[in-house]
């Protein structure tokens, strides 16, 4: 058999993208009519979430998701596993497939996650890695969906570090047919795995992805405006980030420049006044609790998805 990992947008047709997305949205829309009658599409089965990093929404979206499909959760930190006293990757991979039904893992190393999807014989999800970020752009794109119709054509602002939730948004870009616009300093710009994604995007001739010397550039008639936090779990450069960061910082006058009706989109935890000033993050444009409340529904399509029940 083969499982249906979710690693990464890139490793994805647009099809099944698409398909998970319009899932997600049919059943928010099921589960908010019919609540706890909606049908348990993975009765009985089990994800095991592993956390090697911090969570808030990851881990309450995956955990409440798992209950509201019929199944349970089993949440495990790094501690309570044997990795911290030499067990290999693989080996942890084996013996929890024999227990659960599925894997999410949310940790610092790509390489982790890879080599767990490789000897695990149940599905595996990226919750989140230093390299990428899947699981926070399809709720992302869920949101914008769900306000506006469609996301292909679009044009999308990112505004800030080259992070991991940047690349998914450069994966996403690539599949789902809209512009991404990137602004960010030369000092944390576009990383070798960005890089080679956007060669790929300008070799199947899309032009989808943009790299902007000038901000304006970038939020000239954007229809999304979305950012990060400067300073990520792990980053020890606080310091030089707040200093080298403070002219993308994201405020009403930027917002100006964009489309009227665009929206704005932060994955949290914000920090007003840093990277997005309180007026744009609590005002009438930003979107960006409808957006957390997505990773909910965009995390139960993946789940479901990813053991065959959709």
């Amino acid at each position: 058999m083969a499982y249906r990992h979710f690693i990464d947008l890139d490793s994805l047709s647009s099809e099944t993208i698409s398909h998970i997305l319009s899932s997600a949205l049919a059943m928010k829309t099921e589960f908010k009519e019919l609540r706890h009658k909606a049908p348990k599409l993975c009765e009985g089965q089990v994800l095991a979430s592993i956390f090697e990093k911090p969570s808030t929404r990851t881990r309450l979206s995956f955990d409440v998701a798992m209950r509201d499909l019929g199944g349970s959760c089993i949440t495990l930190s790094s501690n309570d596993l044997q990795l911290g006293r030499g067990e290999s990757i693989a080996d942890t991979a084996r013996v929890m497939s024999r227990y659960v039904d599925a894997i999410m893992l949310r940790t610092d190393a790509h390489q982790k996650l890879l080599d767990l999807a490789e000897f695990a014989d149940v599905p595996v999800i990226n919750g989140l890695t230093d390299h990428s970020h899947p699981c926070q752009i399809m709720a992302d794109i869920l949101t914008f969906v769900e306000k506006r119709g469609s996301i292909e054509g679009a044009k999308v602002a990112w505004i800030g570090d080259c992070n991991n939730v940047a690349l998914s948004a450069v994966h996403a870009a690539t599949k789902l047919g809209f512009s991404l616009y990137i602004a960010a300093p030369k000092e944390y710009g576009p990383t070798k795995a960005m890089e080679d994604a956007v060669k790929a995007d300008q070799k199947a001739k899309k032009n989808s992805i943009h790299f902007v010397e000038k901000l304006d550039d970038a939020f000239l008639d954007a229809d999304l405006i979305m950012t990060d936090t400067w300073v990520s779990m792990g980053d020890e450069d606080e310091e030089v980030r707040k200093r080298v960061f403070a002219p993308y910082q994201v405020n009403t006058e930027m917002m100006k420049l964009a489309s009227k009706d665009a929206l704005f989109m932060h994955c949290l935890p914000a920090y007003r006044g840093r990277e997005v000033t309180a007026e744009v993050l609590d005002g009438p444009q930003s979107v960006v609790f409808d957006e957390a409340e997505n990773r909910l529904h965009a995390q139960k399509a993946i789940v479901a998805w990813s053991l065959g029940a959709i």
